[in-house]
């Protein structure tokens, strides 16, 4: 074996323990109402209601969330929601009346000079820059200007099946440049498979996710959640055809990014990952990007990959992801236009809810030591002293910054454990970024009243909260089609013979 190949498999295996000990983290932090929930069929990822987060009670972490309020000349921030005790003196509401204490959103088609945007060519040059700039000081962070290259690698290709469907299956790895500061090393992990008996390039469906089993590919080719075997995140809503089966039913491809080979999912890691590598080590300045933003950014990488491999159409790769990892797909499609369409999943606070909702989850648990490495530094202020009402920009107006490609925005039930995301809170921040969809010549979803359970509001920007709980599996085949009156059909299917 050569010698590169071996520091490559030495790579995946680092990265793979890496993972498995920000997931125990994670379970070791769940409420034991959502450790319930953690089931082969009812896919729920663990919701740490109060600011624990992945590794939110490392010591290091702790101490870089109290180095950052120090740098902003913060003493203290208000607590965030308790998710979990309703007789708690800061449980999180869920009372309507008592949910919109600010109100007054900021507008998307008004310039900070109070000017009216009526023309898409102020959008274009004036209007989006502010809200770009804002987002980028106040709320996700700034990505660096130079960021180090990334050098694709194919560690294996196979054929193998997915249920049924013949595929070939790539495992990647992306070694991004450390000769800034070799001390740190970041090797992205990707899979892609794509059906075997495909003509040309065909649509993928990207996903943020976690790998397992052989660098992302279950033990066995017919293994029912694909490349993304973690807790029944592949089910397609616990029974019937996974979201990979069903990509593949369409004639599409699929892809699995692990975003914790990018950024760790806690404090304690700013200064390792893309993150530190681009700091070379040292910590976050108050308006440098978060974990967010960095997820994004390997999914622009894995972008990048996409668009120098025929099998892959890049001109219509769409992104999903869940939770945590849905605020990252929202924020991948804002700030990269190659994405075709997202698939934006039970996002909550920090990602197409709004900041401004008293509802579940609220900004002060965000800025609290167990998800501040989500977001800027500067995001921290808006949970003391200054608040809610006080952000320059909300989350309809990232989503406007993904007008006028197709968004799908999801949620699930206060009643079957989706509470905390808010599903109203996420409607309506689609609802107000209809003007801009408007103005760029789409149609956004059109109701103003929020909808009963399992109603599509459809547009080029949708919105359908299925009866479920915390999980993406019941709207992947709405989205599905959704996606697909955009994304071209693939060439005509090979003449294979069967396999053996």
């Amino acid at each position: 074996m050569k010698s590169k190949t071996k520091a490559t498999l030495l790579v995946i295996c680092v990265g793979l323990i890496s993972t498995v000990v920000s997931l125990a983290q994670t379970v070791s932090n769940a409420p034991a109402a959502d450790l319930g929930k953690m089931t082969t069929t009812n896919r729920t990822e663990p919701q740490v209601r109060g600011g624990a987060g992945f590794g939110g009670n490392n010591a290091a972490t702790q101490a870089g969330h109290r180095k950052m309020l120090d740098l902003l000349g913060i003493n203290s921030i208000r607590p965030g929601r308790d998710g979990m005790n309703p007789n708690s003196p800061n449980a999180a509401n869920y009372d309507e009346a008592k949910a919109n204490p600010f109100p007054n959103l900021p507008d998307p088609l008004t310039l900070k000079s109070g000017e009216k945007v009526t023309t898409q060519e102020i959008w274009w040059s004036k209007r989006r820059p502010e809200i770009v700039e804002d987002f980028d000081r106040e709320i996700y962070g700034r990505v660096p200007k130079e960021t180090p290259k990334v050098n694709w690698e194919i560690i294996s290709t196979t054929r193998e099946t997915n249920g049924e469907m013949p595929v070939i299956t790539k495992q990647l790895v992306g070694h991004v440049d450390n000769s800034s500061c070799t001390n740190i090393a970041v090797n992205i992990q990707l899979t892609l498979s794509t059906p075997a008996d495909a003509i040309g390039s065909v649509p993928v469906m990207m996903q943020f996710g976690f790998n397992f089993g052989a660098f992302g590919r279950p033990r066995g080719t017919n293994a029912p959640s694909g490349t993304n075997n973690f807790t029944g995140r592949g089910f397609g809503g616990g029974n019937g055809a996974t979201w990979q089966q069903q990509c593949l039913a369409k004639g599409w491809g699929y892809a699995v990014l692990t975003p914790t080979s990018v950024q760790a999912d806690n404090g304690a890691g700013l200064t390792q990952g893309i993150i530190g590598l681009c700091n070379q080590g040292q910590p976050r300045k108050v308006d440098e990007w978060g974990a967010l933003r960095a997820w994004a950014w390997g999914a622009s990488r894995a972008l990048d990959y996409f668009e120098t491999d025929k099998a892959v159409d890049a001109t219509h790769v769409g992104i999903e992801g869940h939770s945590r990892y849905g605020k990252a797909t929202l924020v991948a499609m804002a700030y990269d236009s190659r994405f075709a369409a997202a698939y934006v999943s039970s996002s909550g606070e920090g990602g197409a809810k709004l900041h401004r909702r008293d509802w579940g989850e609220i900004v002060e648990n965000i800025a609290g030591s167990g998800e501040y490495h989500w977001m800027a530094g500067n995001f921290i202020k808006y949970a003391g002293p200054l608040n809610w009402g006080d952000l320059p920009v909300d989350s309809h107006e990232l989503i406007a910054l993904c007008a006028p490609r197709p968004v799908f925005l999801s949620a699930g039930t206060l009643k079957q454990g989706d509470g905390w995301v808010d599903a109203k809170g996420t409607f309506m921040a689609g609802a107000a970024a209809a003007p801009v969809y408007s103005l760029l010549g789409k149609k956004p979803f059109v109701a103003t009243e929020f909808p009963p359970t399992e109603t599509l509001c459809e547009g080029d920007l949708a919105f359908r909260q299925h009866a479920g709980g915390h999980t993406d599996g019941p709207n992947w085949p709405v989205f599905l089609d959704f996606a697909g009156r955009s994304f071209k059909a693939p060439a005509a299917k090979k003449n294979l013979q069967p396999e053996n």
